[in-house]
């Protein structure tokens, strides 16, 4: 079973508009809303590809409520931790005429103590049943500099492969702890790091203890770089629409890769850059086109030099 956790979920909504001006007044169809956070888009493609998968994370207060309602509509298999702060919102306005899309993320509470402990104790009596330990998305404000590090040391101290998919020092801090799979992308790489080549920020991750990073690139595809290789996946042309899904479906590739004992750095690059693209087709995230089959066949997979991906200093 994949176990996803997702420290700081979101009700999402999203909204499409025909074209977004700043500063103007728009009119939408109704929008859509779905209980969300990365681990959460995590779960909803795994489960939603066959595999076995347990969302774990917390609610709280009237949009908690609206949270809670939504995912178990949704068929997703969930286990959530009561919290008092209330759950955040992630609004996204999607442009039609642009083909992109502006996101909006509050940014969270952080829970007590005692509410992490409830959410440690969730982790701790599900791992014997666990092959593949998911922490994924932002953290919130206040929380514990202990908290990744923690999460990461439950599963790796099992013997559980970690993926981890967060930000800033916190990326840090899961490469130091043990994490199996990091999966960034190039703008919370550099953030992280510090080091504007994105394979030597990888390469750095790798240093610290981390076995695979899966870096996005956008519409450049996705690297794969292990202690002993450098894998690039793209497609020929980039796909228009709506990515903000398109990292967790990647991670969600990963893990499933995973629980299937696949370890081949290459064969989880395939898996992991065909469902991100194919999360891009889709209108909200945590869910991937069925075109993905066909995705995964027309990519382009290359060991490149890794001076190609160093900026100009022009």
């Amino acid at each position: 079973m994949i176990l996803t956790v997702t420290p700081n979920p979101a009700l999402d909504l999203t909204w499409r508009v025909d074209r977004l001006v700043a500063g103007g007044t728009h009119r939408a169809d109704t929008g859509a809303a779905r209980a969300g956070g990365k681990g959460l888009n995590v779960a909803r493609v795994a489960n939603a590809e066959g595999a076995s998968v347990l969302a774990l994370t917390t609610a709280g207060g009237r949009i908690g409520a609206e949270f809670a309602a939504e995912l178990t509509v949704s068929g997703v298999p969930a286990v959530l931790v009561p919290v008092a702060a209330e759950t955040r919102r992630s609004i996204a306005l999607v442009d039609d005429s642009a083909g992109d899309t502006t996101v909006v993320n509050e940014r969270g509470e952080n829970p007590t103590d005692a509410e992490w402990g409830g959410l440690l104790a969730e982790i701790v009596d599900r791992l014997p049943g666990v092959s593949v330990l998911v922490i994924s998305g932002s953290i919130p404000p206040g929380a514990p500099e202990s908290l990744v590090p923690m999460l990461v040391a439950v599963g790796a101290d099992a013997g559980v492969p970690v993926i981890v998919d967060t930000s800033g020092p916190d990326l840090l801090r899961a490469a130091d702890a043990g994490a199996t799979v990091l999966k960034p992308n190039a703008a919370e790489l550099v953030e992280a790091t510090g080091i504007d080549d994105p394979v030597e920020g990888a390469r750095s991750l790798l240093a610290r203890g981390a076995e695979l990073v899966l870096l996005s690139l956008g519409a450049e595809g996705m690297l794969a770089v292990t202690a002993t290789d450098l894998l690039h996946a793209r497609l020929d042309e980039p796909l228009a629409g709506n990515p903000t899904g398109a990292g967790d479906a990647a991670v969600a590739a990963c893990a499933v890769r995973y629980a299937d004992g696949e370890r081949d750095p290459e064969l989880i690059l395939r898996r992991a850059t065909a469902w991100s693209a194919a999360a891009v087709l889709m209108p909200l995230a945590g869910d991937i086109s069925p075109r993905w089959i066909a995705l995964e066949q027309q990519l382009r997979i290359s060991r490149p030099d890794p001076a190609s991906f160093r900026k100009d200093p022009s």
